[in-house]
């Protein structure tokens, strides 16, 4: 089965150029087409984690792209035990949102399936692609391919101004961020002579690559790292992103773009953990994306946009455990995270389908309305919560445990807050809009067809028991499988008790706080709206207007300015040349009369100057 894995990734680039070239026009076909080709990709990704789970081990398959003298560029795969699991991760999530999308864009007006369906599998093969990749030019060709479906699918309502502009904008900033991860790629080639993971390990565990070389390498890769990742600064495109469809909304933030940036650390770590400070950059990136991005959702009043910054935060998370040393933490929370997140924005889709509108304040009462929808988004909401037993009570726990056990204090303080504030506002959105009564009222909200809500239900299942991996029941075998030996990480001695308890107490807090707000009312926040510091907090601490002045506006007065001397100096240096050369030839061709009489005239004045500057 393992020799088979590239079929994986090739099954949905077969069903992009199918689509894309022979069933353009034919709607139905293109949509049935991709899910059965990626139904089939799921099967051989289940195929191949269970050889790796009954064969443990690193299966490496490559061919040669080109040489030059002793340099070689390979294509090639790493198949092990972190890219086993990434890869049912990654073809679960992408059926389970193409067969909810058969419903959701049934409805939609000027929907062209064939293209959704050709962009959604090139994206999903992009991910893949870069999930197998056993080099850096191999995960960097996947990276930006990434990077373009992203666009193209994030613009998907291209008539819509607002969708070009969030597309333009998350290329923009994450090609910024590549540019650090394509000088990373470099500097690594340039010192260990190889661009293959493997080989570039092997050369750090002899020590032929210092611990400088390899912090600066970290430090460049972590960069596009937080640009793919929406980490702060680069966190300004997440949330514009949610123009596409909601099930476009669903695959960026739970399996494809945003994880990727995560993934490329863990692909790298022995980069990040044989360098001098490297991790502790990550670790508190990842801290401080998560409580900023936390604070924000509190205030937003667009139910997708509230879920934009809980993944922000989320992926903070992970980038936290992955600087503390939690290198299992980060990936078993990219895990778990990977299915509550795209079951809350497929049920998110559901109201917006129900409801026609994005703010949960038209919403209110659904709860009776559409009991399926609410009953799988509470479950998400208990998940990203950290409620037990749902997946996300255990994988946030060992994140927090991570951070306790690093002795990094302010690391740990900002995670248990981070949490406080994800409890709140998930059960913000939920009270707001499940309870009540419908403050719409001309809407007529209807629970969504079966076709939504049987994928939203797997994922509600996987959101409940996809924890139990790692849980002390099953022997911690996601931490035994995905394993990664940090020197950055001491083991918690008696801290699991103290962050379990302490990780629950706050997340019931947020919860009873949301209840009382929200729920019960008997606690009015209205007297906070007028304050500074709502203000600046529901208006994302003014960061796209700061770049709009700091960055867009001095960089489009520069273009102006190049402009101008663009067509004033030099066009008008070369534009002058011409006319004096047009000028002289002007004058000079009047003397070519055909006249003879002129010639000699010419000539014998000609001749006399010379004699007089030769006698004088």
């Amino acid at each position: 089965m393992i020799n088979n894995a590239w079929l994986i990734p090739g099954l949905p680039l077969i069903a992009f150029i199918i689509i894309t070239f022979f069933t353009k026009r034919l709607r139905n076909i293109s949509s049935y087409l991709s899910i059965g080709i990626m139904m089939g990709s799921f099967l051989l990704a289940c195929g191949v984690l269970k050889e790796v789970i009954i064969r443990p081990g690193r299966y490496e398959f490559s061919l040669p792209w080109f040489e030059t003298g002793s340099f070689q560029i390979e294509v090639g795969m790493l198949i092990d035990p972190l890219c086993a699991v990434m890869l049912v991760v990654v073809t679960l999530v992408s059926l389970m949102i193409q067969i909810y999308s058969r419903g959701y864009l049934e409805t939609e007006k000027d929907v062209d399936f064939s293209r959704y369906y050709s962009f959604i599998s090139l994206f999903t093969f992009s991910m893949l692609g870069l999930v197998v990749a056993n080099n850096f030019v191999t995960i960097f060709v996947g990276w930006e391919l990434v990077g373009l479906c992203s666009y193209l699918l994030i613009g998907y309502w291209h008539h819509k101004p607002s969708a070009a502009a969030a597309a333009k904008k998350a290329f923009i900033i994450t090609r910024l961020a590549d540019a650090g991860f394509l000088i990373g790629i470099l500097c690594i080639a340039f010192y260990a002579g190889t661009f293959n993971f493997l080989a570039i390990e092997r050369l750090i565990q002899e020590g032929q690559l210092t611990a400088g070389i390899l912090s600066t390498v970290a430090i460049l890769i972590f960069l596009g790292a937080m640009g793919k990742s929406a980490q702060f600064p680069f966190h300004t495109w997440l949330p514009d992103a949610m123009e596409g469809p909601s099930p476009v909304s669903a695959l960026i933030h739970a399996a494809t773009m945003v994880a990727a940036g995560v993934y490329l650390v863990a692909r790298t770590y022995t980069i990040f953990d044989a360098g001098l400070d490297s991790l502790i950059v990550v670790g508190y990136v990842g801290g401080f994306t998560a409580l900023f991005a936390a604070s924000i959702g509190l205030c937003q009043n667009d139910i997708k946009r509230v879920l934009a910054y809980s993944t922000l935060s989320q992926l903070g998370y992970m980038m936290l455990a992955l600087g503390v040393g939690g290198f299992t933490a980060g990936m078993f929370h990219l895990t778990t995270h990977a299915f509550f997140k795209a079951l809350l924005f497929l049920a998110a889709g559901s109201v917006i389908h129900a409801m026609h509108s994005n703010d949960i304040w038209d919403a209110g009462g659904l709860g009776k309305k559409m009991p399926a929808t609410a009953t799988v988004f509470i479950i998400g909401s208990l998940a990203i919560s950290g409620v037990p037993p749902f997946a996300g009570f255990w994988s946030k726990e060992e994140i927090l445990v991570a951070a306790y056990a690093s002795g990094h204090l302010p690391l740990f303080i900002m995670g248990e807050i981070g949490a406080f504030l994800t409890a709140f506002y998930m059960f913000r959105l939920c009270f707001v809009t499940f309870g009540g009564q419908l403050r719409k009222k001309d809407a007529h909200p209807h629970e969504s067809p079966l076709v939504m809500i049987f994928p939203m239900g797997i994922l509600a299942f996987l959101s409940i028991v996809a924890g139990l991996i790692d849980s002390p029941w099953m022997g911690h075998w996601f931490g035994k499988f995905v394993f990664f030996e940090s020197q950055h990480l001491r083991e918690a001695h008696g801290g699991h008790q103290i962050v379990a308890i302490l990780s629950l107490s706050v997340a019931f807090l947020g919860i009873l706080g949301a209840w009382l707000v929200y729920g019960r009312k008997v606690i009015s926040l209205e007297f906070i709206k007028p304050m500074v510091i709502y203000k600046t907090v529901f208006n994302k601490y003014y960061f796209d207007e700061i770049y709009q002045a700091v960055i867009i506006k001095p960089f489009l007065g520069l273009t102006k300015f190049a402009l101008g001397f663009d067509l004033k100096v030099v066009d008008g240096l070369v534009n002058g040349v011409a006319s004096i050369t047009a000028g002289c030839g002007a004058v000079i061709r009047h003397l070519q009369t055909g006249l003879v009489q002129t010639y000699m005239i010419m000539a014998m004045s000609g001749l006399i100057i010379l004699l007089f500057i030769w006698m004088f």
